[in-house]
């Protein structure tokens, strides 16, 4: 087995009775190849005239009246968005998944989709829709890389504090499963039988196709009928899919769970498989290392909420917290869909020329992987120390702001800068740390 896609993305939710906290939690690790950089993103809520049009990656659509002010992380290169939160605590992931329709070349990428899902749904269940209604009428199609032409379907996860869908989709074909109380997905079909909605001529397509008998009463089964194991097989994801799975099916998880999850080596190790070759699926663990086929190069946790409020009653804010590059060699950092986004994280371009936070990341990570076995300990060890008290001295910080508008937003701005700041140093200190190993 020498030759893969370029493939990968994990995601998860847990829904409110299934976190220690009684607040959604929603996480994502982006993969993409290993030197495309991956800066994050911030736009405002806006309203649009009547009859304006949205240049998307590829294709033009119609724009809507209103658009949801957003947080997310995007390739360099791209107009659309690998993961993010909006203003009214909707997150969104995409995945590659292999159908056996074939692509189209021209059409909306998943990035492309992930962003409109989250201008334009405000719960859940309106993004969704919104997502349906684009892949119909416009179609999945062009190439998801900038140096080599190679188009992809798509599944998303979409969430927002009270309920979350599994949507993966073929073509311009659906099916569509709601979450329980926990669900993970990964670069395969996980709906079978257990649909709760397709697209309108799905069964009828696969039929005439002949990948599903003629009905039988059977109830039909769309991971049985569409996907396709000849492009991407299954050893890429199932190991991955396993892992995320393994973690939700326990008890409770809170941040800390979930954030290890996304830092998994193959069952929470710190190092690579020995000997481990593409063969085998302990060589593509969720914190991917596994170029050309896939690195992590950003990574989202987002609590959405659920039962908690804060001294007032009222819910808090959702916090974004952000990993730029691999997970394992990069801390979580706060960030708020209010909040200005700093500089520095939103800054970055094909080459470290351009700057910015995930190229200085990115340095570190090349310096780690010099020697990995040694030096990724020593790295989390420092994060780890950095992040625990930042992870209580944020939830502080959220239960003391405001009720909402623009006090609210510049206590938010003021506390991620001065988080920045410090990272910034921290982050300057390890990598000259590193180097000496």
């Amino acid at each position: 087995m020498n030759q893969f896609p370029r493939v990968s993305c994990d995601s998860l939710v847990a829904l409110a009775p299934k976190t220690k906290g009684g607040r959604t939690i929603f996480a994502k690790n982006s993969d993409r190849p290993a030197a495309e950089c991956q800066p994050l993103a911030r736009a405002a809520a806006a309203d649009h005239a009547r009859g304006e049009r949205l240049r998307c990656q590829y294709v033009e659509i119609e724009q809507v009246a209103h658009t949801h002010a957003l947080i997310g992380a995007r390739p360099a290169w791209l107009w659309g968005l690998e993961h993010g939160l909006n203003e009214h605590g909707v997150a969104i992931g995409n995945h590659t998944i292999f159908t056996r329709d074939p692509v189209a070349e021209v059409g909306l990428l998943g990035m492309d989709l992930v962003r409109l899902g989250l201008e334009r749904g405000a719960t859940a269940a309106a993004a969704v829709e919104v997502l349906i209604e684009l892949i119909e009428r416009h179609g999945q199609g062009g190439s998801g890389y900038c140096d080599t032409t190679w188009p992809y379907h798509n599944s998303f996860l979409v969430a927002d504090r009270q309920e979350a869908f599994v949507l993966e989709a073929s073509a311009s074909r659906w099916a569509l499963k709601r979450v329980r109380d926990a669900a993970s997905a990964s670069n395969q079909t996980t709906i079978g039988t257990d649909w709760e909605r397709l697209g309108h001529d799905t069964i009828e397509h696969a039929i005439a196709k002949d990948w599903w008998p003629q009905p039988t009463g059977v109830r039909f089964d769309f991971a049985a009928a569409y996907r396709c194991t000849d492009t991407a097989p299954p050893v890429i994801s199932s190991g991955r899919y396993a892992t995320t799975c393994r973690a939700l099916a326990g008890g409770a998880v809170d941040l800390r769970d979930v954030m290890r999850v996304m830092r998994d080596h193959y069952d929470g190790g710190d190092v690579y498989v020995p000997g481990a070759t593409p063969d085998d699926e302990r060589y593509f663990s969720v914190c991917m290392h596994a170029d050309p086929v896939g690195t992590t190069t950003a990574s989202m946790v987002v609590e959405l909420g659920g039962a908690a409020t804060d001294s007032v009653g009222a819910e808090p804010p959702p916090v974004y917290w952000a990993a730029l590059t691999n997970p394992c060699v990069a801390p979580y950092l706060p960030l708020f869909v209010e909040a200005e986004l700093p500089a520095e994280l939103a800054r970055g371009g094909a080459d470290a020329a351009a700057g910015g936070a995930w190229w200085r990341f990115k340095a570190l990570l090349t310096e780690v992987e010099k020697d990995f076995v040694r030096r990724a300990p020593y790295v989390r060890a420092f994060w780890r120390d950095f992040e625990d008290p930042l992870l209580g001295e944020t939830a502080t910080a959220v239960a003391a702001l405001g009720n909402g508008g623009h006090h609210r937003a510049r206590q938010q701005s003021a506390f991620v800068a001065e988080v920045w700041r410090r990272a910034s140093l921290a982050l300057d200190d390890l990598t000259a740390r590193v180097a000496r190993l």
